[in-house]
């Protein structure tokens, strides 16, 4: 199952999935998304359901879920990756867009994640992959909201996973932690800055945000994950200079999330942008030209085993070759 499967990562994701022959159930609000993103599973080799659901409804989302496990027999993989941004100073955000951002976020993936568990659980297996981000442990100018909730699904995580480890039970959840991505969400998000929303350079596809996620899916056991150079970059310095990292994004981060031009609209806060009077956008954003295909560090997390095991043979190496030269002298 992935939540947000209409556009952006989760619907990258979803084909990632379907690309492996697998059934997947696609949860989201716009139903021109979803009904593009179902022919595309299709075509891609996999099974789609579709189902549409907001993600702050709880008793919606345990209806999903329910309409899942009757129509697949089980749920095997939960992936929550569904949330709402606004693009503004905190001043400038009302209480009720804050909740909103909120109950979508961070609130969806609770809802998410029960509706997973309670599936889960009796059978002692399945994982569920919790779509984070770099923002999750550092938060940035402009993004209070979605930081906000970032940092509270990263909390609940730990805190979940530390309840399954104790009672020893067969059911993973893990957490991808994610780079800026070139999705829609940037024409889509409700927008008070003077300029056009975009992502903070260096940006990466969608598709390679999905397979990360896949990954993660498959090899639940690992706490996290963590996609990209600048995700990496970003986590250390905060761990090593927080109030350095403050001022620098002071600087220059208003700057980095907006472009040139008009805004793109109301955004999807309170409806879909991809709904009965909108259009299907997709798996990408309009920032084709600049995003990368590729993440070293990406492949390195994934494969990280290899590397220590390559990284223990090199150093070996290197420590019998100066043993011999010691010995020679």
């Amino acid at each position: 199952m992935v939540t947000g499967a209409s556009g952006g990562v989760g619907r990258a994701t979803a084909l990632a999935f379907a690309a492996r022959g697998d059934r997947v159930a696609l949860l989201a609000r716009g139903r021109e998304g979803l009904a593009a993103a179902a022919d595309e599973v299709q075509r891609a080799g996999g099974e789609a359901l579709v189902v549409t659901v907001d993600m702050a409804d709880a008793k919606a989302v345990d209806d999903a879920a329910q309409k899942v496990a009757d129509a697949f027999g089980h749920i095997d993989v939960w992936v929550n990756n569904a949330f709402a941004g606004v693009f503004a100073p905190f001043t400038d955000i009302t209480p009720d867009e804050f909740r909103r951002v909120t109950e979508v976020t961070y609130l969806g993936c609770v809802f998410g994640t029960r509706a997973a568990l309670h599936h889960m659980l009796p059978q002692d297996r399945g994982t569920i992959v919790q779509v984070g981000s770099a923002l999750a442990y550092r938060g940035i100018p402009l993004q209070s909201a979605y930081c906000g909730a970032k940092h509270a699904i990263q909390g609940f995580n730990e805190s979940l996973r530390c309840e399954l480890l104790r009672e020893g039970s067969g059911v993973r959840t893990t957490m991808v932690q994610l780079p800026a991505v070139n999705t829609p969400q940037f024409d889509w998000v409700l927008n008070r800055m003077p300029g056009r929303a975009r992502p903070v350079p260096p940006v990466y596809q969608p598709e390679v945000a999905a397979r990360a996620i896949v990954h993660a899916a498959r090899h639940g056991r690992r706490r996290e994950y963590w996609v990209g150079g600048s995700t990496a970059a970003t986590l250390i310095a905060n761990a090593v200079v927080p109030g350095l990292l403050d001022r620098y994004l002071a600087r220059t981060s208003a700057d980095a999330q907006q472009d040139e031009g008009e805004h793109g609209g109301p955004g999807n806060l309170w409806t879909p942008a991809d709904g009965p009077h909108g259009r299907d956008f997709g798996a990408h954003g309009r920032f084709d030209d600049e995003a990368v295909t590729e993440s070293r560090q990406d492949w390195i997390s994934r494969h990280r085993g290899q590397v220590g095991g390559a990284l223990t043979v090199g150093a070996g190496v290197l420590a019998s070759r100066r043993l011999m030269r010691a010995v020679r002298h």
